[in-house]
């Protein structure tokens, strides 16, 4: 059967709307690991710290003037005070002279130098040389044994004494006077610049070498005593070693040294170059003798060079060593 139509005047009833098809569901988030601040929420603010009250100023104990002082201080004092009582030493001759105009003709006839007595120069300084290195080597032979004996760490207390007693003396002599014994000895000729400078040079080096031994650590020397070793064979490994560039580098020292030193003991009949300087003073030929000093100069130069070259080498052969 046919449904009724519908009657007119009445209202007709709407035809049902389809459902809206179901969204698909959200994937689940994961839970977050620190808790979240909800929203529309303020932390509640945390209230100001009290505040601190002013830390009290530090007190230092009131010291005595003296004990204020160290080995530092006083040193600097005593250093000040002879500086300022020498002072009265400056006062000059008492005459009006003119320093400046003395000084410049002074020059005038100083420069330039007199090459003319090249020959005689280098003989001189040839003999010079020789002193220096003989004087020189000498030492070396008579300080080993001395600076040795005068190390505290390695040998007794009495020879310790004996030993820096013998170079406090040899030291107190300049070289000028030992050449000046020498000369009275054995006569005015190179060989008494050879025995005044050997002396003066016994009393540096025998010092020097007693230091550098001293500076030595002894552990490697006492750990090869007590597995046997000698006394020769521990300090050839374990003292030598460390102490081989410091002697060498005070025997270049010197012999430096006695280059110039050599050069002046001639004044009073040493031999070297200072008899040529006496003899040019003498006659007041200072262009000839401004000609020896850049002789000098030069033989000092040269050396000093070899010197640092000999050094570098050894500290490098010493720093690849095995220990």
């Amino acid at each position: 059967m046919k449904p009724p139509a519908p009657r007119s005047g009445s209202p007709a009833t709407p035809a049902p709307t389809p459902s809206p098809a179901p969204s698909p569901p959200r994937p689940r988030s994961e839970p977050h690991s620190q808790s979240q601040t909800p929203p529309n929420t303020q932390p509640h603010a945390q209230p100001p710290p009290p505040a601190q009250p002013p830390a009290p100023a530090p007190v230092f104990p009131e010291l005595p003037w003296y004990r204020c002082l160290d080995a530092l201080s006083v040193t600097l004092l005593l250093f000040g005070l002879a500086i300022f009582f020498s002072l009265p030493t400056l006062r000059g001759s008492g005459r009006d002279l003119d320093y400046w105009e003395n000084a410049r003709r002074f020059l005038a006839r100083f420069f330039p130098p007199d090459f003319s007595v090249t020959p005689q120069v280098l003989t001189a300084l040839a003999e010079t040389a020789q002193i220096a290195v003989l004087a020189t080597a000498g030492a070396l032979v008579l300080s080993f044994p001395l600076g040795l004996a005068g190390a505290r760490t390695l040998s007794p207390r009495w020879l310790v004494t004996l030993a820096r007693l013998a170079l406090n003396v040899t030291r107190t002599v300049p070289s000028l006077l030992w050449a000046l014994i020498a000369v009275a000895i054995v006569g005015a000729n190179p060989l008494a610049g050879v025995l005044g400078l050997t002396a003066y040079s016994v009393g540096y080096l025998g010092k020097f070498f007693s230091d550098a031994f001293e500076s030595v650590d002894l552990d490697v020397a006492r750990g090869l005593r007590a597995i046997g070793a000698s006394r020769i064979q521990a300090f050839q490994h374990g003292v030598w070693p460390h102490t081989r560039p410091l002697i060498w580098s005070y025997a270049l020292w010197m012999l430096e040294y006695n280059l110039r030193s050599a050069a002046i003991i001639g004044y009073v009949g040493a031999g070297g170059l200072g008899v040529l300087l006496h003899g040019y003073q003498e006659y007041h030929a200072w262009d000839r003798f401004c000609a020896v000093l850049v002789f000098i100069l030069g033989l000092v130069t040269v050396l000093d060079l070899l010197g640092e070259w000999v050094r570098r080498k050894v500290t490098k052969r010493a720093a690849r060593a095995p220990a």
